[in-house]
């Protein structure tokens, strides 16, 4: 089991992110996180990967207190060292026990690995580090924005990968601001608001978080996009 209790964090004294946040997931799931801007999604993400430490709280997985050794991350925004090729960076991250067949992933993903990533776009700078985190092969992995920047077709194919993994036994947490592409691969959705987990909601109930998330933000914005556009 997956079990977070009490996590509390704040980048200044007297303001915290997350107030005291506690769940517990199934692991070898893929479990999604939704919330606004500011929710503190990507906060959460980084403590679990040890980015930053928490004021309070533990992770614990399996029983035991879960170590970054444990986790593969891929951040919304990368970062790549200048005139390196594509495949000097994957050389940088250490195989997985299960191996790593780069060509293959190559071939794959349609990457020009001998090519410098300057030279990249944006959907292939977002593959290739997908790749990154993948290559280690870690039980748990952790997905911050990945649909960001990726066409229709490798969209899909990120879908299918990550059906791939889970099946393989990974545990993995995935965030996005587009709802669809978390309906579409998880088989959890948990809600994050004012810095706790509003709700969590299972497969079934999908579509009752839609509904909710579009209720949301007719009641936030819908009056203020009518005074901006005025009916004909």
């Amino acid at each position: 089991m997956f079990t977070i209790e009490n996590l509390r964090f704040g980048y200044h004294e007297g303001k915290e992110v997350l107030k005291g946040l506690d769940l517990s997931m199934e692991p070898g799931k893929i479990q999604g996180f939704a919330g606004l801007n500011g929710a503190g999604k990507t906060t959460f993400l980084n403590l679990i990967y040890h980015f930053i430490r928490p004021s309070a709280g533990r992770i614990m997985y399996n029983g035991h207190p879960l170590l970054r050794r444990d986790v593969s991350y891929l951040e919304a925004e990368n970062y790549f060292y200048p005139y390196m090729t594509g495949r000097e960076y994957l050389e940088l991250f250490p195989a997985g026990g299960g191996g790593f067949d780069m060509e293959r992933w190559r071939q794959l993903f349609s990457l020009p690995l001998n090519d410098i990533v300057e030279s990249y776009s944006t959907g292939m700078r977002k593959k290739l580090a997908l790749l990154a985190a993948l290559k280690p092969d870690k039980p748990v992995l952790i997905l911050d924005e990945p649909f960001n920047g990726l066409d229709l077709e490798s969209v899909h194919l990120l879908t299918m990968i990550l059906a791939q993994l889970r099946a393989g036994g990974k545990t993995i947490l995935i965030t996005s601001h587009i709802y669809e592409s978390l309906a579409g691969c998880c088989d959890m959705i948990h809600y994050l608001n004012d810095g706790q987990i509003a709700r969590s909601y299972s497969k079934e109930e999908f579509p009752l978080l839609q509904d909710e998330l579009q209720s949301l933000m007719e009641e936030r914005f819908g009056g203020l996009i009518a005074g901006l556009i005025p009916s004909q």
